[in-house]
């Protein structure tokens, strides 16, 4: 007997299988009131604040493994209790669905929306076999809301003058400070984003539910609706309590043995053949060979950035590059996932991660880059490198364009009785100071330095989608798209989510999906972050230290009471995924 065998063997022997029950069947449940993770925790204290919840990554590969289990019996998802993205709910039921092709699955919430719209948790429901609804509860699918609001005149009222440039049009992040009222192209590009939107979440529930389009815009146009008429309407299967479909599920997926409240098990809590399965698998994974997976999260800058746990999460440029030769150099790695989740940021720290994207490619390694909720602007720039691009279509994407600017506050001083003088040593050491004007030399600087960096944007862009210039660039012009506009006009090649980009990995390295395990090079161990690095080639080179300056303590304060900050000039406005309006 070899080494391996006899590994397993002991394993088996002395371990008890925990994953199974009396009757031998588990259901697997998803209880999204505890919460939902884009990503993994980063720090310690991140991954103790989120102990319940599970990510998405970990739900997806658990499914994908449950659905060929003699011992699973089904999915229960409890839906509608907690706060979710249009992108997560795709990824997410995308996963269900895939599960659901070979097992029964069911989704109960209490509402789906109590006084206000809530067209994720429902997308997310229509994914199941069947929705069970709450008597008292309604369906609220009344469309998207999207509020765009200017902040020049109270800024006037502090005497604060916004000073920005912006390339072009669509580039609306500028505006929220500089405008006097909303343009026609914001308005413009915000209807057609809430109108793509609706009309993807229409599309899906029509397939899912097997329901007329036009039955399902009369809902969108009737909402809220009376658990009465989303039974009438077939928009929902049964009206009832959340003991009762538990009652149901278990009495129904048992087969000849009733399944008992004993046998639900969390989705992300599960393992195939319990501790001895999970050994099993990471003996055998050990030979297997890799997809490297690399986040961008949140706003891109220059050095080492922020992990998240620590404030609004930040991206370093030289994290990533140095997570991205790491990969290259690895033997083991076969093909890299950049799993992006950023509005932008850093013109520079955009370009150096774009860079390190292409040489990853020149190794000879695929890479695939995976879009979450944002990746626009700079997270557009770094997402554009990799040989294949995949986005949901609620992805908000594109944002193709820069701004750049300050805030002068010279009235400011004088309105509060400050007495402020500023001492330069040479004629443009205060150009982007706040407590000057720009010159008419000074403003004509700002401004061919924005051309320069869209035209190097746009003509990067180009080469890397394989358009011509002139093809590109109406599509730039900071525009921000839904992945599946973005699709449809070649930014980018398939919408999916996770799952999709591994499979592509796959198919462009050669690899057997179902013989690969996915490794994420973004962690950095607790022994490695007190650890000193030897060289700038080592991904234990990431540090905190950053986090704890004073200057990011200030920003994490300013967060923490709601003033907006940016991260750079290749950024886009956020937008809210809830029931409240959106700033742009």
């Amino acid at each position: 007997m070899d080494l391996k065998s006899l590994v397993i063997d002991r394993v088996l022997s002395r371990t008890p299988l925990a994953g199974k029950v009396p009757g031998g069947k588990v259901v697997l449940e998803i209880d999204l009131g505890r919460g939902l993770l884009s990503h993994p925790p980063e720090t310690p204290w991140a991954a103790m604040k989120a102990m319940n919840a599970p990510t998405l990554t970990t739900l997806a590969q658990k499914l994908r493994e449950a659905a060929g289990d003699e011992d699973v019996a089904g999915l229960v998802l409890y839906a509608g209790s907690a706060p979710l993205t249009l992108p997560q709910a795709q990824e997410l039921g995308l996963a269900i669905a895939d599960f659901g092709q070979q097992k029964p699955t069911l989704a109960f919430a209490p509402a789906l929306g109590e006084l206000s719209n809530d067209l994720a948790s429902y997308l997310l429901a229509s994914s199941c076999h069947q929705i069970w609804l709450q008597p008292s509860g309604q369906l609220g699918i009344g469309g998207v809301h999207l509020g765009i609001t200017l902040f020049k005149g109270l800024l006037g009222k502090a005497a604060i003058e916004p000073q920005f440039g912006k390339r072009h049009e669509y580039k609306t992040a500028a505006d929220q400070f500089a405008a006097d009222q909303v343009s026609d192209a914001n308005r413009e590009m915000m209807q057609a984003i809430a109108n793509s939107f609706t009309h993807d979440f229409v599309d899906t529930v029509a397939e899912r539910r097997g329901v007329d389009r036009e039955a399902v815009w009369r809902a969108v146009d009737e909402s809220p609706l009376t658990p009465e008429q989303a039974l009438e309407w077939r928009l929902v299967d049964r009206v009832g309590y959340r003991d009762e479909a538990v009652a149901h599920l278990l009495a129904e997926w048992g087969g000849d043995d009733e399944l008992k409240p004993e046998q639900l098990r969390f989705a992300h809590r599960w393992t195939p053949g319990g501790p001895a399965g999970q050994a099993v698998t990471q003996l055998n994974s050990r030979r297997q060979p890799t997809i490297a997976v690399v986040p961008v999260r949140g706003g891109i800058v220059m050095g080492r950035g922020r992990p998240s746990g620590m404030g609004e999460p930040e991206t370093g440029a030289d994290v990533v590059a140095e997570q991205l030769r790491a990969a290259s150099r690895d033997d083991k790695v076969k093909a890299v996932v950049l799993r992006v989740d950023s509005p932008g940021g850093s013109a520079v720290a955009s370009d150096t991660i774009w860079r390190a994207v292409h040489q990853v490619r020149e190794s000879g390694l695929p890479v695939v880059s995976q879009m979450g909720n944002y990746a626009a602007s700079g997270g557009y720039y770094v997402s554009m490198g990799a040989d294949e691009i995949v986005a949901l279509p609620a992805t908000l994407t594109g944002s193709i364009g820069v701004l750049a600017g300050k805030m002068v506050t010279t009235g400011l001083y004088d309105k509060l009785g400050l007495v402020h003088e500023a001492i330069d040593s040479g004629p443009n050491a205060g150009m982007l100071a706040s407590d000057q004007h720009f010159t008419e030399e000074q403003w004509a600087r700002l401004n061919a330095w924005l051309d320069r960096i869209y035209d190097d944007f746009t003509r990067k862009a180009a080469a890397d989608r394989g358009m011509d210039h002139a093809q590109l660039e109406p599509l730039a012009r900071g525009r921000v798209w839904t992945g599946r506009d973005a699709h449809e006009r070649g930014l980018v090649d398939h919408l999916g989510g996770l799952e999709l980009a591994v499979e592509r990995a796959c198919a462009l390295a050669g690899l057997d999906r179902d013989k690969v395990q996915l490794k994420s090079h973004a962690g950095i161990g607790i022994l490695d972050r007190v650890r000193p690095a030897q060289s700038t080639e080592q991904p234990t080179a990431a540090s905190l230290a950053s986090a704890w300056t004073p200057e990011a303590v200030l920003k994490q304060l300013s967060v923490r009471v709601g003033l907006p900050l940016s991260s750079g000039i290749l950024e886009i406005p956020q937008i809210s995924w809830g029931s409240g309006a959106t700033s742009a």
